[in-house]
């Protein structure tokens, strides 16, 4: 598995860098404006495989963080936002509660939107200071990047990268909405293709293919609560009226932290790649506690409840 791994990035730096390779042999400049969280861990191993093959990594990102760290393989710049690193934290640990509570579906969709809107409104204030920044705005577009690679959840790398008009790879798992499908105008039919979190499979009866459908209303609103003050950013910044789907189709390649070992198969891009291997970068061998959770199930399920397993 390890070699496979290493295979996996190694395709993956050379598809990134096949963007801006010049018939010389030197190394191009990379701006990466990343998502916090996991999402930072799967890139930074790309970031840190572009550093091995001469390039040169910049990773813009808020002073207030949890997992950006200053590395030797990468130049970290950093801008002001207008919230504390505790308000920060507490803003992100605010909606642990809910994932275990037992309570109306109605009320536990009411608290989770204002969460959304609470983590919106803060992602929307960092785009602002980001985008607001005349002096670093001038910088990085003074500094002639080859490739943007930025995860498109936060779209306001996405943003920047066309606002700077620099080639852009996004590196994410997935959109909600379906935004990936249409900035790629990739054909994405629910009648065929089962939306997340419905437990339909890729048969599905006509009630399923519904409730398929029906999965689009409360997606469609999460969206536009969650997203559209980065859109008027967005149109703000290009003095007109731009859409999300305008902003994200910029995107050169898409990078899916995915495979169809987790997914059902659909219809995909020729600039859409699975690279779900990159996951298992920093795996760790799983306890036996855990082994005999999944494997006790599966054995016993092997035998009927009245035949001696011992015998």
């Amino acid at each position: 598995m390890a070699a496979g791994l290493q295979v996996t990035l190694a395709r993956l730096a050379g598809l990134l860098l096949s963007l801006f390779v010049l018939p010389c042999a030197e190394g191009g400049k990379v701006l990466v404006l990343p998502m916090e969280g996991s999402h930072w861990l799967s890139m930074r191993d790309v970031v840190q495989v572009l550093h091995t093959r001469g390039h040169q990594a910049v990773v813009v990102v808020p002073e207030v963080n949890i997992h950006f760290k200053k590395e030797d393989f990468f130049t970290m710049i950093t801008y002001a936002v207008p919230y504390t690193q505790d308000e920060y934290i507490h803003l992100l640990k605010c909606g642990v509660p809910l994932i275990f509570a037992k309570q109306h579906f109605l009320k536990t969709f009411a608290e989770s939107m204002t969460i959304m809107k609470n983590v919106s409104a803060f992602y929307e204030s960092c785009c602002v200071e980001l985008l607001h920044n005349k002096t670093l705005i001038s910088h990085l577009n003074s500094s002639s990047f080859d490739v943007v690679l930025t995860d498109p959840v936060n779209p306001c790398g996405a943003v920047l990268a066309k606002y700077l008009n620099i080639p852009t790879v996004n590196f994410l798992r997935f959109l909600p909405c379906g935004l990936d499908s249409e900035a790629t105008q990739c054909p994405d039919p629910p009648s065929y293709i089962p939306r997340l979190l419905t437990m339909n499979s890729d048969h599905m009866t006509f009630l399923q293919r519904v409730k398929n459908m029906l999965y689009h209303l409360p997606m469609m609103y999460i969206c536009h609560v969650t997203l559209t003050p980065i859109v008027n950013l967005a149109s703000e910044l290009f003095q007109r009226d731009v859409s999300l789907k305008y902003i994200l189709s910029h995107g050169s390649v898409w990078l899916f932290r995915g495979d169809f070992v987790l997914d059902y198969p659909k219809p995909l891009m020729p600039n859409m790649v699975f690279i779900g291997g990159i996951n298992c970068a920093h795996r760790k061998p799983l306890p036996q506690v855990c082994i005999g959770v999944f494997v006790q199930p599966m054995f016993l399920a092997e035998y009927s409840p009245k035949e001696d397993l011992f015998n």
